[in-house]
């Protein structure tokens, strides 16, 4: 009788930490993209960059996206990298919606555009479309 009560607090426990965080993985731009989920905070980062990041400083564990999941949707804050400002991101606003069968996230947001590290004035919207490839 005593296993069974200590199996049943040690499923439970596993239980509780398995719902308070996740781990999973997403295609974003020909890059996979690891999300981590504590509570309602999100977290992008690159697991697998795609080609031509290198040369922005973009590594394995480079944040792209934090913020928080309220309901089905995301806010937060998003980077943009540049190969002309490697390791200096440029940070912008983005929000957006969580499709119905959770295994989409397309956020948008307006930043400046920016030529060797300056801004040039012109404003773009980004969108940024993460879609489900598996758990890591």
């Amino acid at each position: 009788m005593r296993f069974l009560t200590i199996l049943f607090a040690v499923l439970l426990n596993f239980s509780t930490v398995q719902s308070a965080s996740a781990d999973s993985c997403w295609w974003h731009n020909g890059s996979l993209m690891r999300l981590q989920a504590f509570g309602n905070q999100r977290n992008f980062y690159y697991e697998n960059p795609r080609e031509g990041l290198w040369n922005a400083g973009v590594r394995r564990g480079t944040l792209l996206f934090n913020g928080t999941k309220s309901g089905n949707w995301y806010s937060g804050l998003s980077r943009v990298f540049s190969s002309s400002c490697p390791g200096n991101p440029l940070e912008y606003f983005v929000e957006g919606p969580v499709a119905p069968n959770q295994t989409q996230v397309t956020m948008q947001g307006t930043r400046e555009r920016s030529r060797n590290c300056a801004s040039t004035g012109q404003v773009v919207v980004d969108t940024l479309v993460f879609t489900y490839a598996r758990d890591c």
